[in-house]
């Protein structure tokens, strides 16, 4: 392996219940409740799709889904600025990539907007060579085109990355990608079969190694 590719919600950053929250205030204000479990249907997705996913179920009048998904965008800016935390083992995994002398990059759903804030918020500006947002590409995970992208950017072939993955859709990225991918599920999801395509599964990032990454 040449290079490690990181997402970021859920493996850098512990936001996806920063993310229900968002979901759950920003829906509910156009007149959809979700519940927790709904919340979850969509993790993994960019927020223009997630928006889509729920409006084509449900349709709202009022705010276009443009509009909602930048209200859903400065929620979460908010929830980062005050509340945002790395999760637990992110900086190990990320030690564990430069003591194995991998290229670093970051590929998210996220808007670009959030990835200047993860990284402000956790002290990881300069950290990675690369950093993509999905919303760049014409679709998002488990479309693989923003982990080939990151690939592209640090010159290493597909086949020379490992990507560290919380969720489904992006191990499924990662797979269509050509790449080795370690998935660290949600704990409630560790023995969910959607994970079953990675190629380690793990409880915990910071039971990676630089062996396993090499």
């Amino acid at each position: 392996m040449k290079a490690a590719i990181f997402d970021m919600d859920g493996i850098l950053i512990d936001s996806e219940p920063l993310w229900r929250q968002a979901e759950r205030q920003v829906f509910a204000a156009v007149g959809l409740e979700l519940s927790e479990a709904e919340c979850e249907r969509t993790m993994g997705l960019r927020s223009d799709e997630v928006i889509r996913y729920w409006y084509e179920r449900a349709p709202w009048p009022g705010p276009t889904p443009d509009e909602v998904d930048d209200r859903l965008t400065a929620r979460m800016q908010e929830l980062i600025a005050e509340h945002g935390e790395a999760m637990p083992g992110a900086r190990q995994a990320l030690a564990a990539a430069r003591a194995a002398g991998l290229k670093l990059a970051l590929a998210t759903s996220s808007r670009p907007e959030l990835i200047g804030a993860v990284l402000a918020r956790l002290g990881l500006v300069g950290t990675f060579e690369v950093a993509r947002s999905a919303v760049d590409e014409a679709r998002g995970k488990p479309d693989p085109a923003v982990f080939l992208r990151a690939a592209r950017e640090l010159g290493v072939a597909p086949a020379e990355c490992v990507v560290i993955e919380d969720s489904k859709a992006g191990v499924d990225a990662a797979r269509a990608a050509g790449m080795r991918v370690i998935a660290v599920p949600p704990e409630h999801l560790h023995d969910d079969p959607g994970y079953d395509a990675a190629d380690l599964k793990l409880r915990s990032l910071g039971e990676i190694t630089s062996a396993m990454l090499s």
